[in-house]
């Protein structure tokens, strides 16, 4: 018996090197992508060995229960991966691939973007050449399913690069966000959101630029689509961006001009009256700029002591659940700051906000 488990042994497959690994996927990605016509079987034959294939991949790039990841290999199959465009092919077949490939591939990608060969990021110099990769997984969005989610989740790993994620900001894709964070489908509509928030917030000199250069257009979107939506996760999370965005220094001059607008404000002021009391807070933590600055144009001056009566009454009654001595004492400068405001010229427009946004309390 032990006889026969030795000579069972001998006969084991032998592991793939790296670089063996990374050419035998390469092989069957290729199948994959050029043989949509082949018969049913053989292509279920070559996806059941490139899942394993991709398996294998993640277990080397990650290690397993018994050992962590070896070095050299990591370096070897990464430096292989970037090489031979594998990364590329890839990301072409991915919405080809079955649910448990797709999410090991995902786990792959995410790995690969983060190797360091020799000190070297090479992921980096890859997808500064090879850019057009970013049309392909943006636009994974108008998938559906888990396969939009998986080019959701590789983008977000993608623009941690600034490079990247300034080619995302300059391109047309910018715009098409506001309708993948809107998609009836809850799921692919909240990972656009994170994506969103991630090109939104993560480089901070480059969201800069761009909300300087794109103000009129990104602002409009945001405030008629995003604050101004009927559903509440929605409009939730938009304020609280646009707090962040707000508040963030290195937007300051984007800042100054947001809070002089009085269009801008009424739509604040009509969030102050939304029922769920979680948009009131995070709307008052944007309501505030208004209030805070010191050089408010006429019109925002006149609204505000148009309705004094009805904005006291109503931040003295504001309260949330949990003591907070900083809410309290922001709250208390608002009140302090309105309370405190003198009359300006008056100017034609305010009377049409007066009639559509008076805070109701």
């Amino acid at each position: 018996m032990a006889k026969k488990l030795t000579m069972k042994g001998l006969f084991k497959p032998k592991a793939r090197s790296p670089l063996e690994l990374v050419k035998h996927t390469h092989e069957l990605l290729t199948f994959l992508d050029r043989n949509m016509d082949a018969r049913e079987q053989k292509r279920k034959e070559k996806m059941d060995e490139l899942s394993k294939a991709i398996l294998e991949i993640r277990t080397v790039l990650y290690g397993d229960e018994e050992s962590g990841p070896n070095k050299d290999s990591c370096a070897q199959l990464t430096q292989e991966f970037f090489r031979g465009d594998t990364f590329r092919l890839l990301i072409v077949c991915l919405s080809k691939l079955n649910l448990g490939a797709r999410k090991n591939a995902t786990h792959v990608v995410a790995n690969l973007l983060r190797q360091r060969v020799q000190s070297q990021l090479i992921a980096l110099e890859y997808l500064e050449k090879n850019i057009d990769l970013m049309d392909i997984l943006i636009k994974g969005y108008e998938d559906s399913g888990d396969v939009a989610l998986s080019y959701g989740a590789i983008s977000r790993e993608c623009i941690r690069r600034q490079n990247v994620a300034r080619y995302v900001l300059e391109s047309d894709h910018m715009k098409k966000f506001f309708d993948y964070i809107q998609t009836p489908n809850f799921d692919i509509a909240s990972d656009a959101a994170a994506t969103f928030k991630e090109l939104m917030t993560r480089h901070k000199s480059t969201v800069a630029q761009f909300l300087s250069k794109n103000y009129e257009w990104f602002f409009q979107e945001y405030n008629s689509q995003l604050l101004e939506s009927s559903n509440y996760i929605t409009k939730r999370q938009a304020i609280k961006l646009l707090g962040d965005m707000l508040l963030d220094r290195s937007n300051s001059a984007v800042m100054v001009q947001y809070v002089c607008s009085l269009d801008n404000m009424r739509i604040l002021m009509n969030l102050l009256r939304d029922p769920k009391k979680t948009i009131k807070l995070e709307t008052f933590h944007v309501f505030k700029l208004f209030v805070a600055n010191q050089n408010k144009p006429p019109e925002i001056v006149n609204v505000l002591i148009t309705n004094r009566t009805k904005l006291l009454r109503f931040f003295d009654d504001f309260t949330i659940e949990k003591e907070d001595e900083q809410f309290e004492a922001a709250k208390a400068d608002v009140i302090n700051e309105i309370s405190v405001l003198e009359p300006k010229p008056k100017i034609s427009s305010i009377l049409s906000f007066r009639n559509n946004c008076e805070v109701k309390c």
